[in-house]
């Protein structure tokens, strides 16, 4: 089934960052964007490349991926539907950080920096919501980091699932893993080897039914009492 066409300044206005500007605001905006369709496993940008703007993803995942000589390559995070990226390098005004590839098939709005720079002068307000969203993302990596740093690698599988899986049946979550299970674990700062034992230990102790990459939790609650004692 074709997806429904969608005006760039139609998606925009519904996005917390932007929904509280004026339909001029949000018509200069979307003149600006352009669209990036991407087809599963194509890169958006590489890690290097000149910073050109913001990115708010339509539909599909985008995952970032950090590489270093020593570590290699590690899943940053992956950016889902109506979340935007990109915005800590366009400020600073450096080459990226990280490659941006697709997850799936996506779709992505690419605004231009000389946009965003021109309407944070004229509206208080978005530098406001500019300003509070990227706190947010501040505040999630350090919780992330403290996580990493005192929680056991079932502990920091377990908030993963319950941060980004989806509601299922009888109160139960679903996980579509977005990356490869090698690619979560060094999201998770975990050798793939220790993470394929963690779902081994938990799909055994019935805590987790795997399929590929969906993982299913019918208890929740009981998935996180289990973590907290390993």
């Amino acid at each position: 089934m074709a997806r429904k066409e969608i005006t760039a300044a139609t998606f925009l206005a519904g996005l917390p960052l932007f929904k509280s500007l004026g339909a001029a605001t949000l018509a200069r905006l979307a003149a600006c964007a352009t669209r990036r369709p991407l087809q599963r496993g194509a890169t958006l940008f590489r890690k290097g490349e000149a910073a050109t703007g913001m990115y708010v993803v339509v539909y599909g995942e985008i995952k970032l991926i950090a590489t270093s000589p020593v570590r290699g390559a590690r899943l940053f995070g992956v950016v889902g539907p109506g979340r935007s990226f990109g915005e800590p390098v366009m400020f600073l005004e450096r080459p990226t950080l990280v490659e941006a590839q697709a997850a799936c098939d996506a779709l992505v709005l690419h605004v231009p920096k000389e946009a965003v720079f021109a309407e944070l002068e004229r509206n208080p307000k978005f530098a406001r919501r500019m300003i509070a969203g990227l706190s947010e993302r501040v505040e999630s990596l350090v919780q992330q980091l403290d996580r990493q740093a005192i929680a056991s690698g079932t502990q920091r599988f377990a908030a993963y699932l319950a941060h980004h899986g989806r509601g299922g049946d009888s109160g139960g979550i679903v996980l579509r893993l977005p990356a490869t299970k090698a690619q979560i674990a060094s999201q998770l700062n975990l050798t793939p080897e220790h993470f394929s034992r963690i779902l081994r230990q938990l799909a055994d102790s019935g805590l987790l039914r795997v399929h590929g990459r969906t993982i299913t939790a019918s208890d929740p609650g009981r998935l996180e009492a289990f973590a907290r004692t390993r």
